[in-house]
């Protein structure tokens, strides 16, 4: 074979090799600006994409706010700052801060309350917003950089307001650059009080690693609550980490009195058994303080826990107990307030993962129903849709995945029917194999991100989202805009 043909040859090789490379290459590449409308394609769930006379409703999510025409009766204001500061236990770190602190502010308000939170950027320098965790708000309040609000400038203000409407347990956090600013402490805890509150003695326990040293409400170690003996104590326990923990009682028997900010149906008494909290989770543990010294609360182990009793006693050790509560099964049954075999809408949020191009980079990315970032499903539905939704996940990594202002309804796992409580859940644990079926009633009308709250999951495209017709934003994702809402 001469040397001409043979250069031929592995030129055209090279061409069969490189060409098709090239041209994933090129198809991944993101455009400098987008909508989050424009994301994907419409999965209509069997319904209809735009009901008929639905056209000329359309809504802004700017319209969807909080009230605007009364004074509020509880009111914030927050600075976000990029800055080194001082984690008790763990050091000196850099990260950020709201009012110069990390976790920022316990905001605690009463049922029925107007909040008024205002967020002023000094110095985070990609911008920040703020994300209501679990609450389900009006769309215009909820936070999302380039979907219900451009990004907070350094310089600039913005006002979020909306009714306490909820008792329960949720969080704070950035949505502008999640991954990036929630691990570094752009967040903090939010407790919604019935408007009637008991006796109890009721604390946060806010799990957050700084530089990999998990901390409770910024601190690192084991903390103390004091609780005289026979008192009942809560313990609202709120993991803002990227991957699942597992929460205990040692020294006195519990109960898991809410999870994600909805209240377990007659919740049973367990012992030498732990909770899954998942990330961005949330669970209420009620328990008494026994009469021989005190509780221990365990979170994750490795040292970090809460001694819950009188001052100067002292605590089991912090061990696993082993085995974990089957929330599918704890609880008895309640009235449901809507009917999940009746839905107008069914969909499939199949996770998986495979070697792709996404923004012009090579490498492993997350797939939703085998599609890449950002051409995902438009799940689309009308208000007052009964909607059913299977999530399964065979990308060989466990996902959290939290749906904006919804709870979900868990009817099943792996094919097995729950029979306790409701399970309603805003922050779902969905294991490598498992697959759930939830349901939920579509009452919220806006643009919802659905995605994974391991953040860095969702900066490398493991986002969709839920659309109802007749409801448009007008803000941008991209680079045009400096919106990066992960």
């Amino acid at each position: 074979m001469s040397g001409r043909r043979r250069t031929v040859i592995a030129v055209a090789a090279a061409v069969i090799l490189v060409a098709p490379l090239a041209f994933l290459w090129q198809r991944s590449l993101l455009p400098s600006s987008m909508s989050a409308m424009d994301m994907g394609y419409v999965d209509a769930g069997g319904g209809a994409a735009m009901p008929a006379g639905h056209h000329h409703q359309e809504r802004s999510v700017s319209d969807l706010a909080g009230p605007r025409n009364r004074p509020p009766d509880f009111r914030i204001e927050l600075v976000a700052r990029k800055e080194r500061f001082d984690v008790p236990g763990v050091g000196q770190v850099d990260g950020f801060t709201l009012n110069h602190r990390s976790p920022g502010p316990e905001i605690r308000v009463r049922e029925g309350q107007l909040v008024q939170v205002t967020l002023v950027n000094e110095s985070v320098p990609d911008g920040a917003t703020l994300h209501w965790h679990g609450v389900d708000l009006p769309n215009a309040e909820d936070g999302v950089a380039g979907v219900t609000q451009d990004a907070v400038r350094v310089g600039q203000r913005f006002e979020y307001r909306f009714v306490a409407e909820h008792p329960g347990t949720y969080w704070y956090h950035s949505h502008q650059v999640s991954h990036e600013q929630v691990k570094g402490g752009l967040l903090g805890p939010l407790v919604i009080l019935p408007r009637t509150a008991g006796a109890e003695t009721d604390t946060v326990a806010l799990l957050h690693s700084y530089d990999k040293h998990r901390t409770v409400s910024g601190r690192n170690g084991e903390q103390h609550v004091t609780a005289p003996a026979g008192r009942t104590v809560r313990v609202r326990v709120i993991n803002t980490d990227a991957g699942p923990v597992r929460a205990w009682v040692s020294g006195a028997s519990y109960r898991i009195q809410s999870v994600d900010g909805r209240d377990v149906h007659e919740p049973g008494e367990l012992r030498d058994t732990a909770t899954l909290v998942t990330a961005g989770g949330r669970v209420d543990l009620l328990l008494t303080v026994p009469s021989n010294g005190a509780a221990r609360v365990g979170l994750g182990g490795g040292g970090v826990s809460l001694v819950v009793g009188p001052e100067g006693t002292t605590a089991p050790a912090d061990a696993d107990p082993g085995p974990t509560v089957d929330l599918l099964g704890y609880g008895t049954p309640a009235p449901l307030g809507f009917d999940p075999a009746r839905a107008s809408r069914s969909f499939r949020y199949d996770i998986g993962r495979r070697p792709a191009f996404v923004a012009g980079k090579p490498g492993l990315f997350w797939t939703i129903n085998g599609h890449l970032f950002p051409d995902m499903p438009m799940f689309t539905v009308t208000e007052g849709d009964v909607v059913r939704m299977t999530i399964k996940n065979h990308s060989g990594q466990v996902h959290p995945m939290h749906l904006h202002g919804h709870h979900v309804l868990v009817l099943s796992r792996n094919g097995t029917a729950a029979t306790g409580s409701p399970w309603w859940t805003d922050s779902l644990n969905v294991a490598d194999g498992e697959s759930y079926e939830v349901a939920f009633v579509a009452d919220n009308p806006g643009i919802w991100m659905d995605h994974c709250h391991n953040l860095p999951h969702a900066a490398q495209g493991l986002v969709a989202h839920l659309m109802y017709t007749g409801v448009s934003t007008p803000y941008r994702v991209g680079e045009d805009h400096d919106n990066e809402p992960e």
